[in-house]
């Protein structure tokens, strides 16, 4: 039977931060590598990876093409299947199309609103789903089952690393941006006040170090969680973890990501191996 695969993305995860954090049980895959987005939002990105692509090493006096070919590739050894290039991937360019006539059953838990099962992201899927709560990993490792007579493919992406980063809200401005939109839309709500206004100041340099140091924490949630996944995981499952862009905490008078153009905001973790 092929190898199981879960795909977890940790919304807005810069790779400095992953370096901060104390996290075992995602070292414990591989070595993490510096790598880079093909976008600095969370839909675009998480469409790009469910074409079959991961976060990109950015290689020097190589054609794209070649670069392409290669990532495609290294699915035959992460399912543990054979002969798979990019043509295995054509027409759709979809990887749970590839999976679902593989065999596997197709499962996504999403934390963000505008990956809602109504978006066209969710395609080829068996199961799809827009956690209540968008800081439930916990609640994903408790819906996972990996039965012994299917290979099973989970594709997460978690809130936890999102703002506000598990913090009350309370204090904090409103900057929830497009999520917002989307999230009160959906409740037939008019989100009025779904970007910052000029009437909130912005994060002094304190606070950016802060949410910065917060998200790191998030990271440390994140990895004892998976810790309990792995419990749950059969030895032939193959686990990658990586981020749909950073964050900015105040470089170049920056806070967030979307609509900027920062090293930063593209820079991610990318680790992947199988279960220890």
């Amino acid at each position: 039977m092929p190898n199981h695969l879960v795909y977890i993305i940790m919304d807005s995860c810069r790779y400095d931060t992953y370096l901060r954090a104390h996290t075992p049980n995602m070292d414990s895959l591989g070595v993490v590598q510096l790598r880079w987005a093909y976008a600095s939002w969370t839909a675009p990105s998480h469409y790009v990876y469910l074409m079959g692509m991961t976060p990109h090493e950015s290689p020097a006096k190589v054609y794209a093409s070649e670069v392409y070919k290669k990532d495609f590739l290294v699915w035959v050894d992460r399912l543990g299947v054979d002969e798979m290039s990019f043509m295995t991937f054509l027409p759709e360019l979809s990887l749970p199309k590839v999976l679902h006539d593989l065999g596997y059953q197709c499962s996504a838990r999403v934390s963000m609103p505008v990956l809602n099962q109504f978006t066209p992201i969710n395609s080829h899927f068996d199961d799809y789903k827009l956690m209540e709560n968008h800081n439930d990993f916990a609640g994903m490792v408790e819906e996972m089952e990996f039965p012994e007579d299917k290979p099973q493919f989970y594709f997460l992406n978690l809130g936890e690393t999102h703002y506000p980063y598990m913090l009350e809200d309370d204090d904090l401005p409103h900057i929830s941006g497009v999520h917002g939109v989307f999230k009160g839309l959906a409740k037939d709500e008019m989100a009025t006040s779904a970007i910052k206004t000029g009437e909130d100041e912005f994060f002094d340099d304190a606070a950016m170090k802060a949410l910065h140091a917060q998200q790191v924490t998030c990271v440390e949630y994140v990895d004892k969680l998976l810790g309990k996944l792995m419990e749950k995981l059969p030895e032939n499952t193959h686990v990658i973890v990586t981020a749909d862009h950073g964050e900015l905490f105040g470089e170049g008078n920056y806070f967030g990501h979307g609509p900027i153009m920062h090293e930063k905001v593209f820079e991610v973790p990318f680790v992947e191996g199988k279960r220890p």
